[in-house]
C-alpha cells in the first residue's frame, strides 16, 4: 500500500507545479503581476521537490520526465508570456507602431514557444547533466515576473516603448536556446574549490534579495547570466 502511494507523490507534486502555472497565467492576464510571480515562485518550489522526491522514493520514469516538461512549459513558459502579453497592452507605442499595436501583444508568446524548444532540447541533451546549455526556463520566468513587478512604472512610461519590449522578448528567447554554458547550483560537496562560482553567485544574491525583495529576481538572473558568460570566457 505504501509503495502504491509513494510512487504517485512525485507526479502529484509536478501537477501542483502545473496548477500554480495556470493560476499565475490567469493572474497575469488580469495584470495582477505580484500574484503572478508569487505563483511562479511557488511552482518553482514544487519543480525543485518533484525530482528530489522521485529520487528519494526511487520511482523516476518516463512519465515523470514528460509530465515535468509539460508543467514547466506552463509555469515557466506560458505564464511569463501572459505577463508580457498584459504588459504589451500597457506600454507606450510610438506613432509608427500604432497601426499594429493591437497585434504586438501576441509576440509575447514567442517566449512560450522557445521555452518548449528549450525543454525539449534539455530532455535529449546529455551535456546538461551537471550544467545547463542556455538559460533555464525557471530563471527566464522569474526574470520577467520580477522585472514587471519591480520596474512597472518605468516600463509603462514614455522612456520605454513596445519596440524595446519586443527586442527584450527576442533576446531572452534566444538565451533559452543559445549554446552558452550556464552553471548549475547543484552542490556535490561544500568545498570552496569545487563550488567557487556557485558561492560567489550566492554571496551577491543575498544583499539583492534583502534590498529588492520580489523585484530582486530580475537583477539576480542578469547576474547569473553575466557570471556564466565571464566564467565561460575564462575557462
Amino acid at each position: 500500500m505504501a509503495n502504491c502511494i509513494t510512487r504517485h507523490i512525485p507526479n502529484t507534486v509536478t501537477c501542483c507545479n502545473l496548477f500554480c502555472g495556470c493560476i499565475a497565467a490567469y493572474m497575469a492576464f488580469q495584470s495582477d503581476y505580484e500574484k503572478a510571480i508569487l505563483f511562479i515562485i511557488l511552482g518553482a518550489v514544487f519543480d525543485f521537490f518533484d525530482g528530489m522526491l522521485a529520487r528519494l522514493f526511487n520511482v523516476s520514469g518516463p512519465l515523470g520526465k514528460e509530465l515535468d516538461s509539460l508543467a514547466d512549459d506552463i509555469t515557466f513558459g506560458f505564464a511569463p508570456s501572459a505577463i508580457v502579453f498584459s504588459l504589451f497592452k500597457e506600454v507606450h507605442y510610438p506613432d509608427f507602431l500604432l497601426a499594429v499595436s493591437e497585434y504586438m501583444p501576441y509576440t509575447a508568446f514567442i517566449i512560450a514557444a522557445f521555452s518548449a524548444l528549450r525543454l525539449g532540447k534539455f530532455n535529449i541533451d546529455t551535456r546538461q547533466s551537471t550544467t545547463f546549455i542556455g538559460l533555464p526556463t525557471p530563471a527566464n520566468a522569474l526574470f520577467w515576473g520580477s522585472l514587471v513587478v519591480g520596474a512597472h512604472d518605468f516600463l509603462i512610461s514614455d522612456s520605454f516603448n513596445a519596440i524595446y519590449l519586443f527586442l527584450l522578448v527576442l533576446l531572452m528567447s534566444y538565451l533559452l536556446v543559445a549554446e552558452i554554458p550556464m552553471f548549475s547550483l547543484k552542490f556535490k560537496n561544500l568545498a570552496w574549490s569545487d563550488n567557487k562560482i556557485s558561492y560567489i553567485f550566492l554571496f551577491v544574491c543575498i544583499p539583492l534579495l534583502v534590498s529588492l525583495k520580489l523585484s530582486s529576481f530580475a537583477a539576480i538572473i542578469l547576474w547569473y547570466i553575466f557570471l556564466s558568460v565571464i566564467t565561460k570566457k575564462k575557462a
